[in-house]
């Protein structure tokens, strides 16, 4: 790959390896096709499902990627990822297989309005890490 510069190609092991089977599947049914085989047909469309199936459990080996480019160490197609175990945020794959990171709450750091230089409307008052919502009393900045 360092024909390519400091890119991330995507290529890995479960891509290259589903490539291949989905790629003769394909060829399979084409001849099956232009020989009016059924079987040919048959045999062509169990290879394509069994190149999605391969590819998804060496997904699921640590053979594939994270969605987005990878740190450029690990850029080689030969490394496995080690995050998979946990799942990959917003992977179908690893969803399917029931692995799915745990979301981190979306929540701001609590800042006293001391510190921060605001100040509430008397009688109200804010828990860290509770929504906040349209009636909800915002926050007023001094000077």
């Amino acid at each position: 790959m360092s024909a390519h510069g400091d890119h991330d190609m995507g290529h890995t092991v479960a891509g290259w390896t589903g490539t291949a089977m989905a790629t003769a599947g394909t060829a399979v049914l084409g001849a099956g096709l232009a020989a009016g085989s059924p079987w040919g047909l048959g045999l062509g469309g169990a290879v394509v499902v069994l190149a999605v199936l391969t590819t998804w459990l060496l997904h699921l080996a640590g053979w594939g990627k994270p969605s987005g480019p990878r740190p450029p160490g690990r850029r080689s197609w030969r490394t496995r990822d080690t995050t998979v175990r946990y799942g990959h945020p917003g992977c179908v794959g690893c969803r399917l297989a029931g692995r799915r990171p745990e979301a981190a709450p979306a929540v701001a750091p609590h800042v006293p309005p001391a510190a921060a230089g605001t100040s509430l409307a008397a009688g109200t008052s804010v828990t860290a890490g509770a929504p906040v919502t349209a009636d909800a009393p915002a926050l007023q900045t001094s000077g």
